[in-house]
């Protein structure tokens, strides 16, 4: 069990990575660096053209590093603190403590800074002096910047990047502002505590640099800014949080995870504000040729979608809306390709249109536009907004992804149904091949939701979009009772993640429990072992839907060789290979402990349950999640299942949510406020029927 005395969301060293890649991360929603690095990036810049367009490198002012001249060197310590977000250096020596914390601002999203304090600790009068060691020099090899003139007493540069994406694209304009960095800071023999404050600004307006660095400055002089952003981090974390009575390297792990993709969100109360999507590897990689340059792939709307939807549905909408405003540039990906409607890129950047450096990708995993609409979906039932569908775009895309889908089928003579014929399933070792079972499982969701929704919106439906969805393809072998990868597939033949295993969580394609045994007995032994580090969660998942919590176990106990000490950065590949800060293997990590242990499934019409979880884990409890329109906090013991209504929306006209118990049918009224207990077991939440209430 864990050591009660440490604290697993605080991670400490004495010492720093050899390789600088695995330095952590210190992001918002808009800017984004690891520390000790010598750029930037800004969320939605990008520079180059199609096939070589990269997040923008932008000098960065907060990489600082202190050091102390002499031969008797003070102790080291470099500290994550996930529950604050912030990253801390402090050199103690038996006269004085000197302490950095670097952070992006979590809720003054223009905002970076770093704070150094000198404290003395010993009565001497001699002064202490502090070097300070940067790389920064204001330029850039994607922006053409020029000096501006001085503002409240900081530098400014700005340029435009220099290559659109495509001709006449749009070539956005940044603006920095920065405290400048005196070589060394000295506490004076009289003082015994001095702080300075170094604010760094960044903004695609003058104006909105300006302003930014000038409500910092204030905060300052209030001693507020660093707890101004704390107590915004606090409140997001406290808001959505996994608690685990558990092995203390699990519990490390799921806060590293939290902190690195809660990291990556809008801010809460942030209307207006343009969000452009999650890569691979986060806003603090990206650059050429690093980490997929920074682009956005089916890892944000399958992989990490699930986890933020559950706790934070603003910034789920926030990421459904980046698709929404990419659609053109779907339409124009599908019109290229000879099809109708919308085709999402395999990789997207500032217009939508397609920018994999390889073509064969973005010509043929195709899934990734069914994987966005997915997302629609498990957005549209945990909260049944529809405004987003019938006034902010939604239904447009969904409408586009389903004549997509209706474009791409061919009919088959021979087996009287629908195939989907040269694609790429997630399983990228295999390609032109006919009727992925994933991809074309993906499309008969997209066409099945898309009737849904226009029945809820008063559209009519389109009959072959019924008709369609009834008559695909989706590949099973009668006789070994199982789902072929594919047309041809011959079981054993070696798979690079998780593909079919996907049938049966996130799709829920409907499926015996013999069946869902076959998929992931056939495909765990053929799946690369050193593959992508999101797919032993989705085996994890799998056995845990069929309680051999021990197996899911030894699956998801895999996923530790991808993540990096000491400060919780994962790796892609567990040789170190691929992307680092790998937020998709985090991700897929998350919804094994989220939706595995728990049994969470999101349906049409209610958030089911289910719990199991592994001996060594006494109890598990989730907070802050988000079910139409109300909070929930789930506390789940080996004997009890605890649930708590903890925030409800004060609409008369809505009903309130209840625990409906699948074996016994028994209901339990969830009135806010108030709790109710029974023994573990399968069910769901719902709105309660008029005949309870």
């Amino acid at each position: 069990m864990a050591d009660s005395k440490e604290d697993p969301a605080v991670f400490t060293s004495s010492s720093l990575p050899s390789d600088p890649r695995l330095l952590p991360t210190v992001t918002n929603a808009y800017l984004g660096t690891r520390v000790y690095r010598d750029i930037l990036h800004v969320n939605g810049v990008y520079n180059g053209a199609v096939g070589v367009t990269h997040r923008a490198d932008v000098p960065s002012p907060i990489s600082v590093r202190m050091t102390v001249p002499g031969v008797d060197k003070p102790a080291e310590t470099f500290t994550l603190n996930s529950r604050t977000g912030t990253f801390s250096h402090q050199l103690q020596s038996a006269d004085y403590t000197a302490t950095q914390h670097i952070y992006a601002h979590h809720s003054l999203v223009h905002l970076m800074a770093f704070s150094i304090t000198i404290r003395r600790s010993a009565p001497t009068t001699r002064p202490v002096t502090v070097q300070l060691q940067t790389p920064f020099v204001p330029k850039s090899q994607d922006l053409d910047l020029k000096r501006g003139p001085d503002f409240q007493g900081a530098h400014y540069v700005y340029g435009q990047t220099l290559v659109p994406e495509v001709e006449g694209g749009p070539r956005p304009t940044i603006h920095m502002l920065w405290t400048p960095v005196p070589r060394a800071l000295t506490l004076g023999g009289e003082e015994q505590e001095q702080s300075w404050e170094f604010l760094t600004a960044v903004a695609e307006s003058e104006e909105e640099a300006k302003r930014s660095y000038s409500h910092g400055l204030a905060l300052v002089a209030t001693g507020s800014l660093l707890p101004s952003h704390t107590r915004a981090w606090d409140t997001l974390r406290r808001g959505c949080s996994v608690d685990l009575d558990g092995p203390l390297p699990l519990q490390q792990a799921l806060h590293g995870c939290l902190y690195y993709l809660l990291s990556a969100i809008p801010p809460r109360d942030s209307p207006g504000f343009l969000f452009h999507g999650i890569s691979p590897g986060g806003l603090s990689n990206g650059t050429r040729g690093e980490d997929y340059w920074g682009h956005v792939f089916w890892d944000q709307d399958t992989w990490m979608f699930p986890n933020i939807l559950l706790f934070y549905p603003e910034a789920a909408r926030a990421i459904l809306e980046y698709r929404i405003r990419r659609l053109e540039g779907a339409l124009r990906n599908a019109q290229e390709q000879g099809y109708k409607g919308a085709k999402f890129p395999w990789e997207s950047a500032a217009t939508g249109q397609e920018v994999c450096p390889e073509e064969i990708y973005g010509a043929q995993e195709i899934h990734i536009t069914g994987d966005v609409l997915m997302a629609f979906e498990q957005y549209y039932h945990t909260t049944q907004d529809q405004k987003l569908f019938r006034e902010d775009g939604g239904w447009e895309l969904v409408d586009a992804v389903a004549q997509y889908w209706c474009s791409r089928m061919v009919w088959s003579q021979e087996e009287q149904c629908y195939h989907i014929r040269g694609v790429m399933p997630p399983d990228e070792h295999h390609c032109h091949v006919d009727n992925s079972v994933y991809t074309n499982a993906l499309a008969q969701r997209s066409l099945n939701f898309a009737a849904d929704l226009a029945g809820d919106c008063s559209v009519p439906v389109p009959e072959e979009w019924v008709d369609f969805a009834k008559k695909i393809k989706v590949p099973f072998d009668v006789e070994k009772k199982y789902h072929p990868e594919y047309d041809g597939y011959s079981p054993g033949e070696p798979v690079k993640q998780a593909d079919v295993v996907l049938l049966g969580f996130p799709l829920m394609h409907p499926m015996s429990t013999e069946v869902r045994r076959n998929d992931l007995e056939m495909y765990e032994p053929a799946t690369e072992p050193d593959g992508p580090a999101m797919t032993w969660s989705m085996f994890a998942v799998g056995w845990l839907e069929l309680k051999e919590v021990q197996r899911a176990q030894s699956q998801l106990n895999k996923c530790f060789s991808n993540i990096t000490e000491p400060f919780k950065i994962w790796v892609e590949n567990s040789d170190g290979s691929g992307a680092v800060n790998f937020l998709t293997g985090m991700g897929g990590f998350l919804q094994a402990v989220l939706f595995g242990y728990t049994g969470f499934r999101i349906t049409k019409t209610s958030l089911r349950f289910d719990p199991a979880f592994p001996e060594d884990i006494n109890s598990i409890k989730v907070t802050g999640v988000s079910y139409l329109g109300s909070k929930l906090k789930f506390t789940i013991t080996k004997k009890e299942m605890r649930i708590k209504v903890t925030e409800y929306p004060w609409d008369p006209v809505v009903s309130p949510l209840e625990a409906v118990l699948e074996a016994s049918g028994q209901r339990f009224p969830l009135p806010g406020g108030q709790s109710v207990s029974f023994p573990p077991a399968a069910g769901w939440i719902q709105r309660a029927s008029t005949q309870t209430l």
